[in-house]
């Protein structure tokens, strides 16, 4: 199988070619990045030598990821299927706001959290992605809907998809830094969340990393005994380890950490919001609500979602803590919208 082109940073790039090439300008990386970043083929990059272009496409892949097939919502959402090289698929959304584009991408094949709520994990880890495939996610979808390198059409980045991010930490950190490199897209770190279910060791690491990234944690519960009902990562760092690790994000980088919670019946009593209020004392943090998503696991009755009532209850009693919260908007759920769901009717097919 042929290496990936695009794992590559224009500092990799420059010395490969060097060892492939005698005398070769040192310019000739910079094009051929430049062209990488508007994902076309190497037999497109028209300014650059045939024989060079004949090397490269000896030894490497010109377009690891490849959109297999597109789903487009009635509110404009669009669901995207992704082939890799290996012939395994893994999925992302496009989703249109006022202020841009925003892509949600996935960092691996499958997931081995094994959260109650969530479809990707349900046939567990396959393997991870590469900097380069989950590059090649960002850069086929703006090549498809029209963008290039100059005139980019996607302006933010939810690492949210198919896995857990920190899961494959350096592969995610190289893609935060090639996908904001001034080379490349150069979309900048403000405009890139990172969601994790909680791995608090590599939270404290990524705090250090110097990166311009917002922190999402999917929380989705208030105390150990409901979390761990539906997150078996809370059995590896409880609450009380999974906040140190907040609070050291946020005391390092300075940056408003957003907490993503599902609402479920169990989770959503005057008292949760109570007990989030004393767990988030001393950070600056938002709560997105999530109104639940059908997945094929719930059946189980853990996953029983609350009254409307009980829902505007719940943010009452969140804004009478003091805690700000929205309600997210549900976008795409006529295409499968939810993470992993369409993957894996694809692989049921098969």
């Amino acid at each position: 199988m042929k290496k990936i082109i695009h794992d590559l940073s224009l500092t990799e790039l420059k010395r490969e070619l060097e060892t492939m090439l005698d005398k070769m300008p040192r310019y000739r990386a910079e094009q051929v990045f430049s062209w990488l970043n508007d994902y076309v083929t190497f037999d497109e990059m028209t300014n650059i030598p045939q024989d060079l272009r004949n090397l490269l496409k000896e030894h490497y892949e010109d377009q690891p990821v490849k959109i297999q097939e597109e789903l487009i919502s009635k509110d404009g959402t669009r669901k995207y299927l992704f082939a890799l090289g290996d012939g395994n698929i893994v999925e992302g959304v496009l989703m249109q706001y006022k202020y841009g584009n925003t892509i949600c991408i996935s960092t691996q094949v499958g997931c081995r959290m094994g959260c109650a709520f969530c479809a990707t994990g349900i046939d567990g880890l396959v393997r991870n992605l590469t900097a380069g495939e989950m590059l090649g996610e960002v850069l086929s979808v703006n090549h498809h809907i029209g963008g290039t390198k100059a005139d980019r059409k996607i302006t933010n980045i939810v690492l949210m998809g198919c896995g857990e991010p920190l899961d494959n930490y350096d592969n995610v950190v190289k893609f935060i830094q090639l996908i904001s490199c001034k080379e490349g897209l150069n979309i900048s770190q403000r405009n890139i969340s990172l969601s994790t279910c909680g791995l608090a060791d590599k939270i404290k690491r990524l705090a250090d990393e110097d990166l311009g990234i917002t922190l999402t944690i999917s929380l989705h519960a208030s105390n150990d005994d409901i979390r761990k009902k539906i997150m078996r990562v809370n059995q590896a760092y409880p609450l009380k380890e999974l906040f140190f690790a907040i609070k050291y994000y946020f005391e390092k980088t300075k940056r408003r950490i957003v907490f993503e919670y599902i609402e479920l019946d169990i989770n959503t009593n005057p008292e949760d919001a109570v007990r989030l209020k004393e767990l988030t004392k001393g950070i600056s943090c938002h709560f997105n609500l999530i109104p639940l998503n059908s997945t094929p696991n719930n059946s189980n009755p853990v996953l029983k979602p609350p009254t409307k009532q009980k829902q505007a209850e719940f943010w009452q009693e969140l804004k009478k803590q003091g805690l700000s919260a929205t309600t997210r908007r549900t976008l795409g759920s006529d295409i499968s919208g939810a993470c992993g769901q369409l993957r894996r009717s694809k692989l049921k097919e098969k």
